[in-house]
């Protein structure tokens, strides 16, 4: 079973270097509306692809540098990091078929 865990300035550098699997990070916050409405779809993908991606959260509101430090600037906004590199940014709300299709990519 996947496990979508939040991430901080600290925490973030070791999370996106997972050996062998995707790492997706949404960036998000509490009173967006399109971020509440991903969260569900994103937690039935962790689940789903448990084997091949780490799924991340990152509140921007706590983490405002570290969005800033990847050109957050709307929200959801979701980084993809494949092999410790950052290979794609998705902005906006997305439906599960998508999202699956560009986090088993590459």
């Amino acid at each position: 079973m996947g496990e979508i865990t939040n991430l901080d300035k600290e925490t973030f550098p070791a999370a996106i270097d997972a050996a062998g699997k995707t790492v997706v990070v949404d960036f998000w916050a509490p009173w967006c509306g399109p971020c509440r409405a991903l969260a569900p779809t994103l937690e039935e993908i962790a689940n789903e692809l448990a084997d091949e991606v780490n799924l991340h959260k990152v509140n921007v509101d706590e983490n405002a540098n570290l969005a800033a430090e990847y050109g957050v600037r709307s929200i959801p906004t979701l980084l993809v990091f494949r092999n410790g590199e950052l290979a794609e940014q998705v902005v906006g709300n997305k439906d599960k078929a998508e999202l699956i299709s560009i986090f088993q990519a590459g």
